[in-house]
């Protein structure tokens, strides 16, 4: 999880990961994944064709979330999956649709490449397999922020896009999220982390796993006042039920900024984060904690980068849909300023957000929420449904499924409507 972004990514509702060795899946499985092939960027992609069902000539695209900047470049397997271990490509070939991810040709923040990559896996697409009648585009975390970018800027291409957990509302805000969780635990926690907010020693990354991240764990764990000023000085949601799951969330906010730091600064030409006038308050003395809080201005050259590439418009053509939980990661105001912009662009009834506070952690949507997700951004775009979408899921988390259809669409989904078709999906899973 520490070592990618969205590694959890829900939005690895669009993703096969199935048997990589073997390229193709078993005969049992509802995908059929062809060798891994190579884009022209040198980013690697896969392709999952529907193997127990007719293809509908749709197809959906995953955009995956955070790699470390020093990991291999391929396809995050373990993006391909929920929390719950369900395959992501797998529930989406299950329903007909086909399945299309790639690596991004860089890893870190993948923002830009990752955009370019996918509008070129579309034509890698059709060149296999034809052309899809609708293409749809998700991910998670940066995946999000991905999806996001190329729907508003690529209405041409793609249809629709199921943004979860991503940093869309407000990409500058994002960074002095990071940047304050850093600066704050410096306070907080002198001599914890070498370095700073904005400058990561190759020793703090060499020794993360064995010296750093233990030292960061006992110190959270073990000064719990402490800790409890930190969290309010930045406004880090916490996990009212389990202190080790709020503990690991911590740690994790402090592995991206060891991990993204240095190579943020190189991709956005220079230094973006910003805490010069930032009053902080929430601790036992906020008057001692602004004196001796380290200070940072950004690099104009970095605003401006971010400005003109990075930040979200609102100017949707085609339906978005949006879902988060209490993440302590990406927070949910995100989806606030996004729907701020798309207010101000007059494109409300193209916006949709399904929200999950009660789920705490990044990106942690259960399998039955993801599917919501896909089946609103379908209804959205084509005013059809699959009938019998849940049997894309595991017996135990269909009763969720329904739960969550009855909410958004009435107690008596998905049944037919005058304005709806559905589609009945030819073969149940659970029964191969």
């Amino acid at each position: 999880m520490k070592h990618t972004l969205g590694a959890i990514l829900l939005l690895a509702l669009i993703i096969t990961s199935l048997f990589p060795e073997k390229h193709v899946a078993a005969a049992s499985s509802p995908s059929a994944c062809a060798p891994d092939g190579l884009q022209a960027s040198g980013a690697v992609y896969r392709i999952c064709m529907p193997a127990l069902t007719r293809w509908n000539h749709e197809l959906v695209i995953y955009a995956h979330g955070y790699v470390a900047y020093n990991e291999p470049k391929a396809i995050p397997e373990d993006q391909l999956h929920l929390p719950s271990g369900t395959s992501i490509a797998e529930i989406v070939n299950s329903l007909g649709y086909a399945f299309a991810t790639t690596s991004y040709s860089t890893n870190g923040l993948a923002i830009q490449q990752g955009i370019s990559d996918i509008v070129d896996l579309t034509t890698l697409f059709s060149t296999l397999q034809g052309a899809p009648e609708h293409i749809y585009l998700a991910g998670p975390s940066e995946g999000g922020i991905i999806t996001a970018l190329a729907v508003e800027r690529f209405p041409e291409i793609f249809d629709g896009g199921l943004a979860a957990c991503g940093p869309v509302g407000d990409f500058p805000s994002q960074i002095n999220y990071w940047g304050n969780v850093r600066t704050t635990f410096d306070f907080f926690f002198p001599g914890v982390l070498p370095g700073s907010a904005i400058s990561i020693p190759q020793e703090l990354i060499d020794n993360w796993e064995t010296i750093y991240e233990p030292r960061v764990r006992h110190e959270i764990r073990n000064h719990p006042i402490l800790r409890d000023q930190w969290m309010a000085v930045v406004d880090i949601p916490r996990d009212l039920l389990s202190l080790n799951d709020t503990i690991d969330s911590l740690t994790q906010l402090l592995w991206y900024n060891v991990f993204a730091t240095n190579d943020g600064v190189e991709k956005l030409h220079g230094q973006p984060f910003d805490n010069l006038h930032r009053v902080y308050t929430g601790s036992f003395s906020d008057s001692l904690l602004n004196f001796g809080v380290k200070r940072y201005a950004a690099d104009a050259s970095a605003i401006q980068e971010m400005q003109i590439n990075y930040q979200t418009t609102g100017n949707v053509v085609h339906p978005m849909v949006m879902i988060h939980t209490t993440d302590p990661l990406i927070p949910i105001w995100h989806e606030g300023f996004y729907a701020l912009k798309v207010t101000q662009m007059q494109r409300n009834s193209l916006l949709t957000s399904l929200d999950f506070p009660l789920r705490y952690g990044h990106c942690n949507f259960s399998a039955a929420q993801v599917l919501l997700g896909f089946i609103v951004l379908v209804d959205k775009v084509t005013h059809t449904i699959p009938e019998h979408a849940e049997l894309a899921l595991a017996a135990d988390q269909r009763a969720e499924f329904g739960e969550l259809m009855a909410q958004q669409f009435g107690p008596t989904a998905p049944g037919p409507s005058s304005d709806r078709l559905y589609m009945p999906m030819i073969q149940d899973p659970d029964t191969n």
